[in-house]
C-alpha cells in the first residue's frame, strides 16, 4: 500500500512539473513572442480595418513608435507590413515589415 501511494505523488509530482514547465514556456513574458486571447482578436481586428483587409500573421506586444500592440499583416496586394496599435487599438503607424519571412532561403 506504501509504495502505491508514494508511486501515485511521484507520477503527481511529474506531471505537476511538466505541466508548469509548460506554463513558463508559453507565458515567460517574452514580448517578441506570440499573443493570443481576446486582446490579440481585437488587436488584429484594428489592424485588418486599418489596412483594407489581409491576413494577420502574427501578433506582439510591442513598445516601439508609442505602440502596445504589433500585428504583422499580409495586405491584399501582397505586402507584409506591420501595423502598429496603441492600448486602445488606434493606428499608430503602418510600417514595411523589414524582417526576412522565415521561408526565404537568402537566395535570389
Amino acid at each position: 500500500m506504501r509504495k502505491k501511494i508514494l508511486g501515485g505523488i511521484v507520477i503527481v509530482g511529474a506531471l505537476a512539473a511538466g505541466v508548469g514547465g509548460a506554463i513558463a514556456v508559453a507565458g515567460g513574458g517574452d514580448s517578441e513572442g506570440g499573443v493570443t486571447g481576446p486582446q490579440a482578436d481585437r488587436a488584429i481586428r484594428a489592424a485588418l480595418e486599418a489596412t483594407g483587409g489581409g491576413t494577420a500573421n502574427a501578433v506582439e506586444r510591442d513598445g516601439e513608435n508609442g505602440a502596445t500592440w504589433e500585428v504583422e499583416v499580409s495586405t491584399p496586394e501582397g505586402n507584409t507590413v506591420d501595423v502598429r496599435l496603441d492600448d486602445q487599438y488606434r493606428l499608430v503607424i503602418i510600417e514595411g515589415d523589414r524582417e526576412p519571412r522565415s521561408d526565404d532561403d537568402g537566395q535570389d
